[in-house]
């Protein structure tokens, strides 16, 4: 592999959480990966499930890229520190993050069952939370400053019915906000990207039907849905040095979805 210079990523050092898919699979997280490492990046490839992890790992040193499978529990702080610690000590620094992790729900609430509640928030905010509080430090100590990325969900600007997991992801988009904010001055960025109608191993293995598929495409303006690719591109731009004055911002990768007006989840 011969890194793509014009990114400016060549040598630098990134953690990627929920890097692993399903199979062959690209998500979101794993598209990534390759991307960055493509890039030139170091990848530590995060994944509850190691065996996902080292796919993804095996993808990119098929193309010749550098990157370490790794598997961390990132509900926890002590696991979230001890991942940003496993980076710096493989390859020296730690540059950029790219935070994937996160679930589902659905129902209003009324319908919602409190634990139910704690736990989508528990996974898809206290998760980012603990792993910047971890990173951010490491990437000033060790790079000068670095890059974030969160990854929020169309649901947040476009309530349908998944109340839990639109408040959630909601909260990541402030949250991202707020440490562009407070660590601007450290050197540090932070964006987030707003995934749309996009197809992948996360969907299609809770057995999607071709109703609703087809539902998901018609969201879009563009008559098409997106895959694990055009977020993995996403976030690749906006850690890149391309996105050196970019902070604070928040990205949709939904096709124009977020034009048209809203429709409640089909299953």
């Amino acid at each position: 592999m011969t890194p793509n210079e014009e990114w400016g990523l060549t040598g630098k050092v990134a953690i990627v959480t929920g890097g692993g898919a399903v199979g062959d699979g690209i998500g979101n997280g794993r598209a990534a990966c390759i991307l960055l490492a493509r890039a030139g990046a170091h990848v530590l490839v995060v994944d509850r499930d190691i065996a996902l992890a080292e796919r993804t790992v095996a993808m990119i040193a098929e193309e010749g890229g550098s990157a370490a499978a790794a598997s961390y529990d990132v509900t926890r702080s002590s696991e979230c520190e001890a991942m940003v610690k496993d980076a710096v000590a493989r390859w020296g620094r730690l540059d950029c993050l790219d935070n994937n992790v996160g679930i589902g729900s659905k129902g209003t609430v009324v319908e919602e069952t409190e634990e139910n509640w704690a736990r989508v928030m528990h996974v898809n905010v206290d998760t980012m939370f603990l792993s910047c509080k971890h990173a951010i430090p490491a990437m000033i100590k060790t790079a000068g400053g670095g890059s974030i990325v969160t990854i929020s969900s169309i649901s947040a600007l476009r309530p349908r019915g998944l109340t839990a997991y639109s408040v959630s992801k909601g909260a990541v988009i402030a949250l991202t906000q707020a440490m562009a904010v407070d660590h601007g001055p450290d050197n540090i960025r932070a964006n987030c990207v707003f995934p749309g109608p996009v197809y992948t191993p996360m969907v299609y293995a809770r057995g999607m039907t071709d109703q609703a598929r087809d539902s998901r495409r018609k969201a879009s303006v563009m008559g098409k849905e997106g895959n694990g690719w055009d977020i993995g591109m996403a976030v690749r731009f906006l850690l890149s040095e391309q996105a050196r004055f970019i902070t604070g911002q928040v990205l949709g990768v939904d096709g124009g979805a977020t034009l048209v007006g809203p429709a409640r989840a089909s299953q």
